[in-house]
């Protein structure tokens, strides 16, 4: 009875000692990660125009959509300012790409 309490211990104890682990594909990163200080102002927005700042303030290119994935702003924004003002009340989804950077976040218009 003996040799089966320890083989059992054992056989726990090995168990347990087991450690995983898990691989990270560099080329997949996340939205945070991706462009570097990245800032959209005023969010809510009210007034028709938006703010993008990032830290390379190189040309993004941007795009909005619809809740339903419909495509309905895209352009190149070469300085900070985006007018937004044709944009009815609602939340949207506004693609940025500067560079070979992209960051997707949500935008509410009031």
């Amino acid at each position: 009875m003996k040799n089966y309490f320890y083989i059992l211990f054992f056989i726990i104890g090995m168990g347990c000692g087991a450690t995983s682990y898990a691989q990270i594909d560099p080329s997949k990163t996340s939205a945070a990660e991706g462009i570097v200080d990245l800032s959209i102002y005023p969010n809510p927005v009210s007034n028709g125009k938006i703010y993008i700042t990032t830290k390379e303030n190189l040309t993004k290119d941007v795009e909005i959509y619809d809740v339903l994935g419909k495509k309905i702003l895209a352009t190149s924004l070469f300085g900070k300012e985006l007018n937004i003002s044709k944009l009815t009340s609602g939340i949207y989804i506004l693609k940025i790409k500067e560079g070979s950077n992209s960051a997707t976040r949500k935008l509410v218009v009031k």
